[in-house]
């Protein structure tokens, strides 16, 4: 599945499109590299969002499910 989709879907971002800009803007990453929205999100996948005050990591699961791994918010922004 689409990454922009993956977001989209599991609700983690409201709109596509938004999610498919944070791709765009290098806000969305695996392994310290950014993902394009076209990536096909795969189980086992750990992905790390920023969506500016605060960053989430999420772990893709079985069935394009997930699990949160880590939330951490920015302090002084």
């Amino acid at each position: 599945m689409r990454l922009d989709k993956f977001l989209k879907k599991n609700r983690i971002i409201k709109r596509r499109v938004v999610a498919h800009d944070l791709c765009i803007n290098g806000k969305v990453l695996k392994d310290n590299r950014e993902l394009k929205p076209g990536y096909d999100v795969k189980e086992g996948d750990r992905i790390i969002i920023d969506f500016g005050k605060k960053l989430l990591e999420i772990e893709v699961l079985e069935n394009s499910d997930f699990k949160i791994v880590k939330e951490d918010f920015k302090e002084g922004e």
